[in-house]
């Protein structure tokens, strides 16, 4: 689990603005749709390649002896970054793993979402986009335990990972080729409806040039903007704060699971919850915005972040006073917080896909065009990558200062509670603008 700020670091970011800055390139040459096969199709090779060349051969691959010499000549405190050197492969693997996720699930899809869809739709639809994706994240719970059950009954000889990966591997290049096949189509039979998409104002989109920016201007329109500069502290508070108890979580839960198939079950168990508890939180989400507003709806992932995360610190730093309640349980105190870590990301991620989502992607809307347009592009580019290595560096620093993850919990603690109140702030302000902004538009 120390291991993973270091990637997020200096593997993860590096890669992030590097393919931030790639996209800005293809949106330049390339049309929308064409830019989204340009970004998928090669993360469904890398993860084929993965499972069925690279992985057998890592043991070729992998610089064990290099990084074995190294490390004799370096202090106990790089055992982290050679870590990644030593294990090359699968810190390349984590990367395109993560960026998966932001690339395909947000940007491209939010931004296919964002260019059809109105205000008023976005209220009642945003909150349910998500429903697909998490009875997939239940199904996809439930494969990973099939695929771990088989690995506990494998012959002598077999290696278990490796038929692991090349059979959840399968699955994702599988529902990839169907993601790639239904946006065709859409292309093809649904942008072309009149009935289904105003035609004038794709013709008039596509008129419009297209805006170019680099990464210093995305850094100056970040700042100058004080819309765009509260949509960005919401991301970025997001990743830092998430990453914080995430981490710390997973070392207890690997310390809880040390058998990789206890691990990868349990894992499978927690995304089939995450899956459930979302499709509740999203049919809920719709009636939050109809009854609530937006400010309302867009505080309720910071809070339920806040109370989680502060209970999941409180049970790690007093595991002994709470050690008889844990027996009362039947269970032991690092168990008890296992669980509440799992209960933090489970509701976490369920408001994050029902709400902080769709109120993030909602609040472009109603901004001009060369505002929503250099908005997205600022806080995809500076924003995103930021939060989620933010949160990776604050524990870098703080595992170097005082010698390992447990050690930094208070501190962990403490900058969990800052962050909040910079997230609550920038909610608040962000509201005011985005009523503004929906009046103008209005009138």
């Amino acid at each position: 689990a120390e291991v993973i700020p270091f990637i997020k670091t200096y593997v993860n970011l590096p890669a992030a603005i590097g393919f931030t800055a790639l996209y800005s390139k293809l949106c330049d040459r390339m049309e929308q749709k064409d830019v989204f096969y340009a970004c998928t199709i090669p993360f469904l090779f890398f993860f084929a390649a993965f499972a069925f060349i690279i992985f057998p051969n890592v043991g070729m691959l992998h610089p064990h002896a290099f990084v074995d010499k190294i490390a004799l000549a370096l202090p106990e405190g790089f055992g982290a970054p050679l870590a990644i050197v030593r294990n090359w492969s699968y810190a390349v693997f984590y990367v395109m793993a993560e960026m998966w996720g932001s690339v395909v699930a947000s940007l491209l899809f939010w931004s296919f979402a964002n260019e059809v869809t109105t205000v008023d739709e976005a209220k009642k639809y945003y909150p349910l986009f998500g429903l697909g994706a998490n009875v997939a994240l239940i199904f996809s719970g439930q494969y990973v335990r099939f695929v771990s059950g088989m690995r506990a009954n494998l012959p002598p000889g077999v290696d278990p990972w490796g038929m692991s990966l090349k059979y959840l591997m399968g699955a994702v290049v599988a529902s990839g080729g169907c993601l790639v096949s239904i946006f065709s189509y859409m292309q093809r039979n649904v942008m072309t409806d009149p009935n289904c998409v105003d035609q004038e104002k794709q013709a008039e989109r596509k008129k419009k040039k297209k805006v170019k920016m680099s990464l210093k201007d995305s850094a100056k329109f970040l700042v100058s903007s004080p819309y765009i500069r509260n949509l960005a502290t919401l991301v970025i508070s997001y990743g830092m704060c998430i990453n914080l108890v995430e981490v710390s979580w997973k070392s207890k839960l690997k310390a809880a699971y040390p058998d990789p198939n206890a691990y990868s079950a349990f894992m499978g168990n927690f995304s089939s919850a995450t899956g459930s508890v979302t499709l509740v939180m999203m049919l809920l989400g719709r009636k939050i915005f109809q009854k609530y507003g937006w400010g309302f709806a867009a505080k309720v992932t910071p809070a339920m972040i806040g109370i989680t995360g502060m209970a999941f610190y409180a049970l790690t730093l007093f595991a002994p006073f709470f050690a008889p309640i844990a027996a009362s349980l039947g269970t032991t105190p690092l168990m008890l917080a296992v669980l509440v870590g799992a209960a933090q990301n489970i509701l976490s991620k369920s408001a994050k896909y029902s709400l902080f989502d769709p109120c993030k992607e909602m609040a472009y809307i109603p901004l001009d065009q060369d505002s929503k347009t250099k908005g997205k592009a600022a806080v995809d580019v500076v924003g995103n990558p930021l939060g989620k290595s933010g949160g990776a560096l604050i524990q870098q620093i703080l595992i170097f200062g005082v010698g390992s993850l447990a050690a930094a919990t208070p501190w962990l603690a403490g900058i969990l509670a800052v962050l909040l109140v910079f997230w609550f702030k920038a909610v608040n302000s962000l509201s005011v603008q985005f009523d503004e902004a929906m009046a103008t538009e209005e009138s």
